[in-house]
């Protein structure tokens, strides 16, 4: 259960980047400041965190252990990730974008065949490859469906070149971040905690972010202050305490491809998270009786998904004890 609260908490603050990231569009702001500058502010408060806990030496010799990984990997979960969903802000209303961003529940389950799992038999735990958890899936189809009936009505007043541009960098950002974090978690095998990942990852990402701020100076120039104290912001409540948040919930499942889906479907609360922050910051129209239906649905999902997952693990555990 704990996995579970840490997720939508998690979702909670997640939402805080559909929200202000579409207020920074709507005030003239580029996408590329809103990306670059939400990760180079996360760095000194992680970079605290972790020295208050005396364990960065043990990252910096991690790291220098496997450069390569930890750049390429944290450039998809973190670079692959967030620059599409900003850059999808400029397109599209951030409602449309947190929904969309849902389509992770499935891309973390499509991914499972890419890795391994523990699996408990009579000789002792066993690395098999994981599979897509079927049932899982359709629990996460229910969820979608009503994601879809949300935002029916206002999608349809968008052109298709909004939709596309607003659309697929979404999905991009949706594979992206549980590979991305699933790799860094095979990566760093447990000798790492969270706190020291998340830090890990923000640095051996930044090389990307610069390379995308230097564009942005000759491109759109430099960054407003309120986009820059908004990034802020972003950056404390999703970069940071967000990330944090997830991170520790998939730790804690880590080997366990179904229960991960489980955590990952959390997410979709970050829909009603973001809705509301609209309705009551952004003045977002109030949603209509088929919208309300859709929601209902989201948490309909969120419950199935989660009890068969549990009942799964059940079932898996009489197996074993057999």
């Amino acid at each position: 259960m704990r996995p579970i609260i840490l997720g939508i908490l998690a979702a909670f603050f997640f939402a805080f980047t559909f929200i202000i990231n579409r207020s920074m569009e709507l005030e003239g702001g580029s996408w590329i400041w809103s990306a670059s500058l939400r990760y180079f502010f996360m760095v000194p408060f992680l970079l605290l965190l972790v020295i208050g806990r005396r364990n960065l030496k043990p990252l910096i010799e991690e790291m220098k252990n496997n450069p390569k990984a930890w750049l390429l990997w944290s450039t998809v979960g973190f670079g692959l990730f967030y620059g599409p969903l900003c850059f999808s802000a400029a397109y599209a209303p951030g409602w449309l974008i947190a929904s969309t961003w849902q389509i992770t529940i499935i891309s973390g389950s499509l991914l499972a065949p890419l890795f391994f799992e523990t699996v408990m038999t009579k000789k002792g735990p066993v690395q098999v490859k994981g599979k897509i958890p079927l049932k899982g899936m359709a629990m996460s189809m229910i969820i979608l469906l009503g994601i879809i009936l949300m935002q029916v009505e206002q999608a349809g007043s968008l052109s298709t070149y909004k939709v596309l541009l607003g659309v697929v960098p979404v999905i991009i950002a949706s594979f992206a971040y549980p590979l991305g974090n699933r790799r860094m978690m095979d990566v760093c095998g447990g000798r790492l905690d969270v706190f020291q990942r998340v830090l890990g990852m923000t640095i051996a990402s930044l090389p990307l972010w610069i390379v995308l701020a230097i564009y942005g100076l000759f491109t759109v120039g430099p960054p407003s202050i309120g986009q820059s104290v908004q990034s802020g912001i972003v950056a404390i409540t999703s970069g940071v305490i967000a990330t944090i948040l997830f991170f520790q919930a998939t730790d804690l499942v880590r080997g366990n491809m179904q229960k991960l889906g489980n955590v990952e479907a959390t997410q979709s609360m970050e829909v009603l998270f973001a809705l509301m922050g609209e309705l009551l910051l952004l003045k977002a129209a109030f949603p209509s009786v088929i919208s309300w239906t859709g929601m209902v649905l989201v948490m309909a999902g969120m419950v199935l998904h989660s009890y068969v997952s549990h009942k799964g693990d059940i079932l898996d555990g009489k197996k074993v004890s057999a």
